[in-house]
């Protein structure tokens, strides 16, 4: 997928960082809604992020009771998350559902390979597409045209189920996504992301509720220290916590080890470890070429 002529950024290329141009913004909201309208009825997939979000938002001015917001609960979808989910819709009038997902009984999705994402985003497809059907609907989606370029098997799950992306076909990059929310005065805009919590396990380990309810605790006790963008990545089947904080507050991280450390390990990890580097988006996906070479020897990590 292009980005459409008279766009700023494309796949991958940090568009986030910059400020785009207002026009740029209004043209790929101007597409975006003709997009929708085109459609008649959508059901979007709505996690609460900013991307979901601004898509809700335009589908239900433009469509009206055309546009329904489905968010998908399971063990993975931390309980703050869901509350602010819940929260916006209610606040900004848009008909919204939740439904119970699945992907926790897929083999394959617990076995949390490279492709972990693939059966947790046909999950969600298949709990969306009996009420999208029954209703006329599309299924869209919240991709922006910067997930075009990163590790995204939940891509190519939803494109083979038929899913639209509306906000990558008008050229939305993340950060023209985040100036159109905050034009709209929505209070998400400036949202940090809150990928699913099963993104925190490392590849090769199994995704369990266990584990996952451990990463929302030590998040949880973590932003009670004042760590607003933490991730507490989980090794080791889950016996391990590795803190990441924004490099920039690493030094005071380290400064309150004395109460870091033991507010993870009480959340029921064994060790806790600060990283060094920092936070970054998809630091795991290092981990994804030995998770290969494992099965490609037919071991395991």
């Amino acid at each position: 997928m292009s980005a459409p002529a008279g766009t700023a950024g494309g796949a991958g290329t940090g568009a986030e960082s910059g400020a785009p141009a207002a026009a740029a913004v209004d043209a790929a909201t101007a597409r975006l809604r003709a997009a929708l309208a085109a459609h008649g009825r959508v059901v979007v997939a709505y996690s609460g992020g900013v991307d979901s979000a601004l898509l809700a938002h335009t589908a239900h001015h433009v469509l009206g009771e055309g546009a329904l917001a489905v968010t998908a609960v399971s063990p993975s979808l931390a309980a703050a998350e869901r509350r602010a989910a819940r929260a916006f819709a209610a606040e900004h009038g848009i008909a919204h559902l939740e439904v119970c997902t699945d992907e926790g009984e897929r083999p394959d999705y617990v076995a949390n390979g490279g492709d972990r994402c693939f059966h947790c985003k046909s999950a969600l497809l298949d709990a969306l597409a009996p009420l999208a059907a029954r209703l006329g609907a599309a299924v869209a989606t919240g991709t922006n045209l910067d997930d075009l370029g990163d590790h995204r098997p939940g891509l190519r799950a939803a494109s083979g189920r038929g899913a639209v992306t509306p906000l990558a076909d008008a050229g939305f990059t993340k950060a023209m996504v985040r100036a159109a929310a905050a034009r709209l005065g929505l209070a998400v805009a400036a949202k940090p992301a809150a990928p699913c919590l099963a993104s925190r396990v490392a590849y090769g380990d199994p995704v369990t509720p266990e584990v996952l309810a451990r990463v929302e605790a030590a998040e949880a006790a973590l932003r009670c220290h004042g760590f607003t963008q933490v991730r507490v990545r989980a090794h080791a089947g889950g016996t391990l916590a590795r803190v990441e904080v924004p490099e920039g507050e690493v030094e005071r991280a380290a400064r309150l080890r004395a109460v870091v450390e033991p507010a993870v390990r009480a959340c029921g990890f064994a060790f806790c470890a600060l990283d060094l580097g920092g936070f970054a988006s998809g630091r795991l996906n290092a981990l994804l070429p030995l998770v290969e070479a494992g099965r490609a020897a037919g071991g395991r990590r």
